[in-house]
């Protein structure tokens, strides 16, 4: 049986490169080459997107990981050296999506941006950058589900070399890293391919769009982990999802039903 893949992508001396931060800043880039391209359609400066990354990604990893900490604190209380160890995982995505939106907002009232707008245009990029992030726990081997056999993954038809890395404790388990993967990129294609469509998202609901896709399949998708944040008997992240979900459909219904809301792609931005 071969080993499980090295976490290191590189070594110099004592300073460790993760695969896990590689992964998560490659998912960054790309979501920022992205959207700065979508933003020049809609005549939003880049510069504004280079701003925002320079808040949003340290704020985002203190607020995934603070989240994180906060619903491992027994563990953490006894381990305070380990609660900055971000490189070896255990950070929150619904902790950074947080703090990453709350950043949004404050960003765009102090340059006077569109705030449905700049969420529109980063939604389907952020999703996106959430499904090659996945691939930082499959290195790690974490966000993993219950206890399965060889021959249940090989029907799936899923490959030789991630079934391996799924062998974990002693058993293989289920790869819900990849489930979630999937579920993630494939909303960025629908929603990359739906955008441009005339008459179709009224400002705002691209964003809220990608919320209610992300929601529905973290909260199937948590289900299957057996490394849930919890509360109490509840999973924190199913609990979130559920939240996010209701709340997005409501704002939907109430904004088109209230306002006569401009469209996000009409005849005059093509």
């Amino acid at each position: 049986m071969m080993a499980a893949l090295n976490p290191i992508a590189v070594q110099f001396g004592s300073l460790q490169v993760h695969w896990y931060g590689v992964i998560i800043a490659t998912g960054v880039v790309i979501a920022l080459i992205l959207s700065v391209r979508e933003g020049k359609k809609l005549g939003i400066d880049e510069d504004y997107f280079y701003d925002f990354l320079l808040w949003a990604i340290p704020i985002a990893i203190i607020s995934a990981r603070t989240y994180y900490v906060i619903f491992q604190w027994p563990y953490y209380s006894v381990h305070p050296g380990e609660i900055i160890a971000v490189w070896d995982g255990g950070i929150a995505i619904y902790g950074a999506i947080i703090g990453g939106f709350l950043t949004l907002y404050f960003f765009c009232r102090a340059r006077q941006l569109s705030i449905w707008t700049m969420v529109d245009i980063i939604a389907p990029t952020l999703i996106m950058a959430q499904g090659i992030g996945r691939w930082g726990n499959f290195m790690n081997q974490e966000a993993f589900g219950h206890i399965t056999t060889k021959a249940t993954l090989l029907s799936q038809h899923i490959p030789h070399w991630i079934i391996q890395q799924m062998y974990i404790g002693g058993h293989y388990r289920v790869p819900t890293f990849l489930y979630e993967s999937l579920w993630d990129l494939a909303g960025f294609a629908l929603l990359l391919t739906l955008r441009h469509k005339k008459q179709l998202f009224k400002h705002g609901e691209i964003f809220l769009s990608y919320v209610v896709w992300y929601a529905i399949g973290r909260a199937v998708i948590e289900g299957m982990r057996t490394d849930s944040l919890m509360l109490g008997p509840i999973r924190v992240s199913q609990l979130l999802s559920l939240v996010f979900l209701i709340s997005a459909i409501v704002i939907v219904i109430v904004r088109r039903r209230s306002r006569d809301l401009p469209w996000y792609w009409d005849k005059q931005v093509n």
